[in-house]
C-alpha cells in the first residue's frame, strides 16, 4: 500500500489492524506511519521511491482513539509519532504510458532502443515480459498499425547497422509477473542516407560559421571593388573634365590669333 497523505495511511492502517487484531493483542500492537515520502524515480514505467516510516508513541491510544472515532470523520488527531524512524525502498508508478519519442539517424549507425532502463532492469530481466511491435515506415501511436515483432534480446532493440527500410515506429509494452501493465514507449526511427545532412550538431554548427565568414568576406570583397570601380570611373571624369576645359582654352586662344 502506498499513500501520500500521513493522516491517510494511519486511518488505513489503524482500520487494518483493528480488523485483524483479536481484543487480546491490541495491546501488544506496535503502529508505524509513513512521515516523508520522496518522488518516484522516473516519470513514467515503473520507479522506485523512498519511504520514512515512525513509531507511534502510544499506539495504544491510538488504537482507542480510532474505536472512539469510527462513526465520526474526526479520526485520529491526537497521535504523536517518536523519533525511532525506519527507511525503505518501495515501486512506485505514476504513469505507465510514456509516449512517442523520435530519433533520426543515417544508414549505417548502430542505432539500441532499451525498454526496461535501469530501474526495472535491477530488479531482475526476468521479473517482467516484454513484447514488441513494429509500424513500418511510419512515425505514428496509432497501435491499428503495429504487427508483431520479434527481439532476441527481448528487452531492448538492436539494429545494428540501421538500414532505410528499418525506418518506422517501435513499440514497447513491459508486464510484471501478475500481467499488469507497466509500460509502453514508441520510437519513431527515421533513417537517412549518409551525406543527405550532417547530423553532427557541433560539426554542423562549425560548417555554418564556416560559411558565414565567408559570406561575409564575399561581401566586403565586393565592396571593395565596388568602391574601386567608382573611384576610378570619378578619377577618369575629372581628367576628361580637365583635359576637355584645356582643350576649349587652347582653341580659343587659336581663334583669337
Amino acid at each position: 500500500m502506498q499513500c501520500s497523505h500521513v493522516k491517510l495511511c494511519l486511518h488505513l492502517l489503524l482500520f487494518h489492524l483493528l480488523v485483524s487484531a483479536g481484543p487480546d493483542e491490541t495491546e501488544k500492537v506496535v503502529l508505524e506511519v509513513i512521515t516523508d515520502s520522496s518522488p518516484c524515480s522516473t516519470t513514467c514505467g515503473l520507479g522506485i521511491k523512498t519511504q520514512t516510516l515512525c513509531l507511534l508513541k502510544d499506539s495504544q491510544k491510538a488504537l482507542e482513539e480510532k474505536v472512539e472515532r469510527t462513526g465520526g470523520t474526526k479520526g485520529v488527531s491526537q497521535t504523536k509519532v517518536s523519533e525511532e524512524c525506519r527507511v525503505r525502498k518501495v515501486n512506485c508508478l505514476e504513469l505507465w504510458q510514456c509516449g512517442l519519442q523520435t530519433v533520426t539517424v543515417t544508414t549505417g549507425q548502430r542505432v539500441e532502443l532499451d525498454c526496461l532502463g535501469e530501474v526495472m532492469e535491477a530488479m531482475g530481466r526476468f521479473s517482467w515480459r516484454v513484447s514488441w511491435r513494429y509500424a513500418r515506415g511510419i512515425i505514428s501511436s496509432d497501435d491499428s498499425l503495429f504487427e508483431r515483432w520479434n527481439a532476441p534480446l527481448l528487452d531492448r532493440m538492436v539494429l545494428d547497422p540501421v538500414k532505410e527500410e528499418s525506418a518506422g515506429t517501435y513499440r514497447c509494452d513491459v508486464q510484471d509477473t501478475n500481467f499488469r501493465q507497466v509500460k509502453r514507449i514508441y520510437w519513431g526511427i527515421r533513417v537517412l542516407p549518409v551525406g543527405v545532412v550532417n547530423l553532427d550538431y557541433e560539426s554542423a554548427l562549425d560548417q555554418w560559421k564556416q560559411d558565414e565568414i565567408q559570406q561575409k568576406q564575399l561581401q566586403t570583397g565586393s565592396h571593395t571593388v565596388l568602391l574601386y570601380t567608382v573611384g576610378i570611373s570619378l578619377s577618369l571624369a575629372i581628367v576628361c573634365t580637365g583635359l576637355f576645359s584645356l582643350y576649349r582654352k587652347l582653341k580659343r586662344r587659336g581663334s583669337n590669333k
